[in-house]
C-alpha cells in the first residue's frame, strides 16, 4: 500500500510542478501580447491549467503526502522532512500568489512586465531540485 501511496504522491507533484512551471510561462506571454484575441485566449489557457490541473494536483500531492507521513510517523523527527516541509510551504505561497496574478490578468490589470514573469518561472526550478535532493539523499 505505501508504495501506491508513494507512486501517486510523485504523480501528483509532477503534475502539480508541470502546472508551477508553465502558467508563469503563460503569463509571460499574457503580458506581451497587445491584441484582445490573445489576451482572451491565454485568460482561457490560464484559468483552465489553474482549475483544472495545478489545483486538484496540489490538493492530491499534499493529501497523498499526509497520508505517507501518517504510515510512517518516524520520518517527523527527521530534518529532512522539516526542510522538505518548509519548502511545500513556499511552493503553497508561490502557487496562491499565482493565483492571485491570475486574477489581475483576467481582471486586465496586470502591471508587471514578461520580465519580471521570465524571473518568477525560474522560482520552483530552484524548489524542485532542493526537494529532490532532500529526499533522495536525506542529508540530515
Amino acid at each position: 500500500m505505501y508504495l501506491w501511496i508513494k507512486a501517486f504522491h510523485i504523480i501528483a507533484v509532477v503534475t502539480w510542478f508541470a502546472g508551477l512551471f508553465y502558467l508563469p510561462r503563460l503569463f509571460v506571454y499574457h503580458a506581451q501580447s497587445e491584441d484582445s484575441i490573445s489576451k482572451e485566449r491565454f485568460k482561457i489557457m490560464e484559468r483552465k491549467l489553474y482549475r483544472g490541473i495545478m489545483m486538484p494536483s496540489m490538493v492530491v500531492a499534499i493529501a497523498l503526502g499526509i497520508w505517507l507521513v501518517w504510515l510512517v510517523p518516524a520520518w517527523l523527527s527527521q530534518g529532512w522532512l522539516h526542510a522538505k516541509l518548509g519548502l511545500v510551504a513556499a511552493l503553497l505561497v508561490y502557487h496562491f500568489t499565482c493565483a492571485g496574478m491570475l486574477k489581475q490578468f483576467a481582471a486586465d490589470r496586470n502591471t508587471r512586465s514578461h520580465v519580471f514573469y521570465r524571473w518568477l518561472n525560474e522560482a520552483p526550478v530552484l524548489v524542485l531540485v532542493a526537494v529532490v535532493i532532500l529526499v533522495a539523499v536525506k542529508p540530515f
